[in-house]
Order: structure tokens, then sequence, then C-alpha cells
């Protein structure tokens, strides 16, 4: 089921959210509905609290542009990003390992907004599964940027808010009227 995806302004997407402590037929119904939303919605990731639910639950997707990485390990071994793509977790824990890069970053709860992040290239996450099994992923590009954009959305943080001071006084006006709009 498609999902209605909060906009900027709701008090959710500042909220730092709740674990998953047990993952039941209604989260893994979730997790569904979120990617289902997410594909709908033309993004590579979804968090929980960006459909209203104040869960540490994210989904990704970038299975769709395999070039966007260009390593990928997956529990110390080199993987596909195929083999593990959409990837659905809870509880994530990011570390942080790259240098420092710009890119362009957009998010699904603030339309028609994209600006230049700065952000580490690289991450190794530790990924809990809904099976009890943990992914730790480490990887660059694209897939370590969504990383970082949906555990910043678990824990009440936006994209808007990596931003240089300069580009944050350039946009105000803009994120006031889309605040008001919700």
């Amino acid at each position: 089921m498609i999902l209605p995806i909060v906009q900027y302004g709701h008090p959710v997407l500042r909220e730092r959210c709740k674990p998953v402590e047990e993952v039941t037929e209604e989260i893994r119904t979730l997790a569904a509905d979120m990617l289902e939303t997410m594909y709908d919605a033309n993004g590579v990731g979804l968090a929980a609290p960006q459909i209203g639910v104040a869960l540490r639950l994210a989904v990704i997707d970038v299975a769709h542009d395999p070039e966007c990485i260009s390593f990928l390990k997956v529990n110390g071994e080199d993987a596909a990003l195929e083999s593990i793509m959409p990837l659905i977790f809870i509880n994530p824990e990011l570390e942080l390992v790259g240098e420092k890069e710009r890119d362009t970053e957009g998010c699904l709860s603030i339309r028609d907004m994209r600006a230049e992040v700065t952000r580490p290239n690289a991450v190794k996450a530790t990924l809990p599964q809904f099976d009890g099994s943990v992914l730790v992923i480490e990887t660059d590009g694209l897939l370590a940027r969504a990383l970082q954009h949906e555990t910043d959305h678990l824990n009440g943080v936006l994209f808007i808010d990596r931003l240089s001071p300069a580009t944050k006084l350039s946009i105000k006006r803009k994120l006031r009227r889309l605040a008001a709009e919700g």
C-alpha cells in the first residue's frame, strides 16, 4: 500500500525515533508498504518517520545504478550491490570512515528542494535485519550517502541541517513556505 509521505514542518521529522524492539507482522507490512511508497515516489530511500512512524526502520534501493558505488563489503566479504537490494534495516549504527565529499541531495519529505551536502564518502554500517541477523556493510558512493541520509531521519536530522550557513540563509524563505504548506 502506498502511504502518504509527511512533509517538512511535521513534528515527527524532528523526533529521535524509538528502536524496533520486536519484528512483528505489522513491522513487516510497514516495511513492505515503505518500499512500495519509496518506489512510487521515485526515491532511493525512505525512513519510517517520513510516513509518520517514529521507529528506527528504513528502506533503501540503489540497484537501479550499479555504478553508484566503487566497493561493497558485506560482513567482510566482497559483494554485489544487487545481492542486498532492496535493503530493509532496523536500529542502524554508522561509522563514518571516508573523506568528506559534496554532492547533491534531495528528500521525499522536502519536495522540490535539492542542495549540495558535505558528508563522508564511505561508511561502515551495522544493520540489524528482520530475521535477527546483522549485516555489516562497508561501502561508498550513493549507498553510503543514502545510509547516512536515512539514519539522520531516524535521529530527527534533515539534510537541510547539514547545509552551509550561506545555503541555509538562501533557502530560508522557501523552507518557511514549505512548512506553512505542511
